[in-house]
């Protein structure tokens, strides 16, 4: 049976109660109604329902997006065959986000390109399904915004904006040295969110090389010291998972061209 089309007075009805987001898929749900004679009120909780989990999803995406998230970076994507080796049990406990609700730290560590940018938004992507605050920056981006904030006068708004965030991820730290005022803002970061929030920081360098890439070295042992003694450690080694994201044509292993960033 062929889905009946909505009726004019229906489709107006709808769109008053803003519910026309619905109209494409009400079709096929009204023609399943009357296929298994639904009752009326399994019919009204089935479309409800259909609009209550696309804006529960339309929520979540606009929440990742405000947060920094790249939105193909997500668990779902992620390549457990790649060739690269991680603790894998401690990344399902990092996954069950107990880390935040207990304020540790997390630190995501190997070479270039083995997925350090994935795992960190992923679990980005699923605290922010679970209603927890989120931002995340490059470590380029997030000291160059703190920089601009000085020029209008807003430097300290925008710290303790940074603080008060359940999970801060700082993606690709000590690529470059700091100077002395990105280092007293990293130690302001640090220091504020020690054991009250949590921070994911990525590197491709161990804390250990961090203190001479880092201006103020009494700071620089301060926070290093603070960070990584309530931080876990996820290091992965292995090929370069970027590799496997290499355009190629589509009928090579019936692969399509791949998009995600690591």
């Amino acid at each position: 049976m062929p889905p009946r089309e909505i009726s004019a007075d229906l489709r107006r009805v709808m769109r008053t109660l803003r519910l026309g987001k619905l109209l494409p898929v009400l079709p096929e749900r009204l023609r399943q109604a009357r296929e298994r004679r639904m009752d009326p009120e399994d019919v009204l909780l089935t479309v409800l329902g259909d609009e209550v989990q696309r804006r529960q999803c339309r929520r979540v995406a606009m929440r990742s997006r405000r947060a920094g998230l790249e939105p193909d970076l997500v668990f779902d994507e992620w390549d457990t065959s790649a060739r690269i080796t991680y603790d894998r049990h401690l990344l399902d406990e990092l996954r069950t986000l107990r880390f935040i609700e207990k304020h540790h730290h997390v630190l995501i560590m190997g070479p270039v390109g083995v997925g350090k940018t994935m795992l960190a938004h992923a679990l980005g992507h699923l605290a922010v399904r679970r209603d927890l605050s989120v931002h995340c920056r490059t470590a380029d981006k997030l000291f160059y915004e703190l920089r601009a904030s000085r020029l209008d006068d807003t430097h300290r708004a925008a710290l303790q904006r940074l603080v008060a965030f359940d999970l801060l991820i700082i993606d690709d730290f000590a690529l470059r040295s700091l100077d002395e005022m990105q280092t007293n803002d990293l130690y302001e970061l640090i220091e504020a969110r020690h054991r009250r929030a949590s921070t994911i920081i990525t590197s491709n360098r161990d804390p250990s090389e961090w203190l001479a890439r880092l201006a103020d070295p009494l700071h620089a042992q301060a926070l290093v010291d603070r960070f990584v003694n309530n931080a876990y450690d996820l290091v992965i080694e292995g090929e370069s998972y970027r590799k496997r994201q290499k355009p190629r044509p589509a009928h090579e292993h019936g692969a399509d061209e791949p998009t995600n960033r690591v």
